[in-house]
Parts: structure tokens; sequence; C-alpha cells
């Protein structure tokens, strides 16, 4: 095949969807850390729930010699450790129906600071969102009167809100 039927090829499928572009590289990181069902990676709240995902989340799928039974590790403070340890039935019950069958045999539990050890894990919660800066008042009342003539109060609050981000710019030089 040549390098331009290749390429009229490759442009006739139109757009890809990230994950389908991402999807090999994520399994092959999965399946080195023993996670067979990379959704279990990648949808950890969904499947465990939002409450626990917020204390613990998964690190590695060991299997043993005989292949019977694995066990998942997780992660987390050592304030949540003891919340978790209650919940560990229920956990290995959400995992095991998020692989179709009895795969994990059991859970462990490994304790850390928030922010890790030497490999310096990342916080298990976001950061906040940034609060956003506040606005000079003679900005508003200049965004104000530039969106005064529009009767729509949705699209005149929406037109001031833009206006105040535009005009607060830093080095606006134009009117």
């Amino acid at each position: 095949m040549t390098d331009s039927a290749k390429g009229a090829k490759r442009r006739a499928r139109g757009f890809e969807a990230a994950s389908g572009l991402l999807k090999d590289r994520i399994r092959r990181a999965g399946e080195s850390r023993g996670f067979v069902v990379s959704r279990l990676l990648t949808h950890w709240p969904e499947v465990v729930g939002e409450e626990i995902a917020a204390m613990a989340r998964p690190v590695k799928v060991g299997y043993g010699r005989e292949g019977f039974g694995a066990t998942l590790m997780l992660l987390t403070t050592g304030a949540a450790a003891p919340v978790l340890q209650m919940q560990l039935p229920k956990i290995r019950e959400k995992v095991n129906a998020c692989y179709g069958y009895n795969a994990i045999s059991r859970v462990t539990i490994t304790q850390t600071a928030p922010a890790g050890f030497a490999e310096g894990q990342v916080q298990f919660a976001p950061a906040p969102p940034n609060a956003p800066p506040e606005t000079d008042p003679a900005v508003r009342q200049r965004a104000a009167a530039l969106s005064g003539d529009v009767h729509d109060l949705r699209l005149r609050a929406a037109l001031e809100a833009l206006g105040e981000k535009v005009l607060s710019r830093p080095g606006q030089k134009k009117g």
C-alpha cells in the first residue's frame, strides 16, 4: 500500500474518540499492575461509590501461584483505614461485580500519608477550584453600562460577566 493510499484510508475514518486512541496504552499500564479489567481503574468511583473512592484508590492486583483468587491492594490515609476495614466485604463484592465473577478473594489496605512516601503520590481529592479574583467596581459599572440596552435579563447578565472578564484583562489597551 502506498503512502498516499494509507493517508487516504486514515482520513476516511474521520475523528476518533480519545479513549480509542489511549485504550491500548491504558490496558498495558493496567496489566503491568495486575488490572485485567481496566474499568476498575478508570471508573473507580462508579464501581465502589463516591464515599469509598474518596477514601481509597486501587494500587495493585496480585495473583497467587495457583491463580485462584487475587488480592486487591488499596491505598488510603491512616485515618480512613478503620472505616475501610469495616467495608472490605462490600468493596470486594462491588469489585467482583465489575469483573463479572469472583476474581478478587482478598482486599488489603495499605496506609500512607496523603502525599505518599518516596514516590510523592498525588492527593486523593482534587484541589478546590480557585476563587475568581475580585473585579474592580469601575470595571463592573462599565460592563453594566455597555450591556444596559439588552432587555433579556439572562442575556444581559451573561454579557456583563463577559464584559467584566474582557475589561479586567491585564494589559488591556483597547477600549
